[in-house]
Parts: C-alpha cells; sequence; structure tokens
C-alpha cells in the first residue's frame, strides 16, 4: 500500500492528463533517466501523442515549483545550499516526458525486468485507485448539491412559517389592543 501511496504522489495532471514524468518511472524502475528515454525513442512508435508528450518549458516550470514544494513539507529542516546537488546530470538540461496511464502501459512492452513488470503493475493499480478516489469525490459533489437545494427549499418553507407566524402574532396584538381599548360612551 506505501508502495502505491508513493506512486499516487508522483502523478500530476497535465493537460487534462493524469500522467508520470519521465525521471519518476525511470526512478521507479531503478534505470537512468538516460537509458529510460533511449528505449523509449527505440520504440517511439509505441508512443504516439495521448500516450507520451514533453513538457513545455511553462508547464514545467509550474511543475517544478509544485515538486519543490511537496519536497519541502516533507522535509522542512532542509537547506537549499546544504542539499545543492552537484556533478554530472543533477540538472535536467531537457524538458521531461510525460506518460498517460496508457504510455505507462505501454511501457510493459518495452521494459521486460521483473522489477519493471512489478512496478507496472503497482502503478496501474495506483491509477486504478486515483480514478476510483475521484469516482467517489464526484457521488460525494453530487450528494452535497443535493443537500444544498433541500436546505434551500427548507429555508424558503421555514421563512414562509415564520412569515405566517409573525402575521398571526400582529393580528393577535391588534386584536389584544382592540379590546383593551378605553372605552367611550355610556357606561353600565
Amino acid at each position: 500500500m506505501q508502495v502505491i501511496q508513493s506512486i499516487q504522489n508522483r502523478i500530476f495532471e497535465i493537460r487534462g492528463e493524469r500522467v508520470m514524468l519521465d525521471f519518476d518511472l525511470a526512478a521507479l524502475y531503478e534505470v537512468e533517466t538516460k537509458v529510460f528515454n533511449q528505449a523509449v525513442k527505440r520504440n517511439i512508435k509505441r508512443f504516439p501523442k495521448d500516450f507520451m508528450f514533453q513538457l513545455t518549458k511553462e508547464e514545467w516550470e509550474s511543475l517544478r515549483l509544485d515538486i519543490e514544494l511537496r519536497e519541502n513539507q516533507k522535509n522542512p529542516l532542509r537547506s537549499q545550499i546544504v542539499t545543492l546537488k552537484t556533478g554530472r546530470g543533477q540538472h535536467t538540461k531537457y524538458l521531461p516526458y510525460a506518460f498517460t496511464e496508457q504510455g505507462v502501459a505501454m511501457l510493459s512492452g518495452i521494459l521486460n525486468s521483473d522489477r519493471a513488470i512489478n512496478m507496472n503493475i503497482a502503478i496501474m493499480r495506483a491509477f486504478v485507485e486515483i480514478r476510483r478516489i475521484l469516482i467517489q469525490q464526484n457521488d460525494i459533489h453530487e450528494q452535497l448539491k443535493l443537500i444544498k437545494e433541500k436546505i434551500g427549499d427548507h429555508d424558503v418553507q421555514l421563512n414562509q412559517i415564520y412569515d405566517a407566524m409573525e402575521n398571526l402574532l400582529d393580528e393577535k396584538v391588534a386584536q389584544r389592543k382592540w379590546e383593551d381599548r378605553e372605552r367611550i360612551g355610556f357606561r353600565k
């Protein structure tokens, strides 16, 4: 379950699609990103635009900030200077590739190690779990919408009852004033 949770944390929504980035997939499959991307490029016919796409600079900058914020929330005491990675290949020179759920499924055809097969199964389970959660959220939103409508109807009805009670009280007060008024004329 912890593996699936870890995978879910690496799924992002870009261009209206839930995707995983090449460096995250490479880390899960325990291969270098460069090797991972080379394997994909050797089998590029398996990855049409709706299975895999390269991020734009703007998308990457926005996503990178989200990733950094998430990392800092995990370890808030981390110093940027102390943890700055040095060495070859530590900073991306190329924009990352994003793989949709279908693209990740297609990876199982090109990455054939036991680790890759097990990770692919776990990733598919993570996507299914996210889909299930989204369906539940949509159901909850529908229920909240219905409750809101009912409450709105009840508010109208309660206001009508309140107005009717106020009118009855006003009539009683007016009637009491009429009965308690000082009489003029002949008294017996």
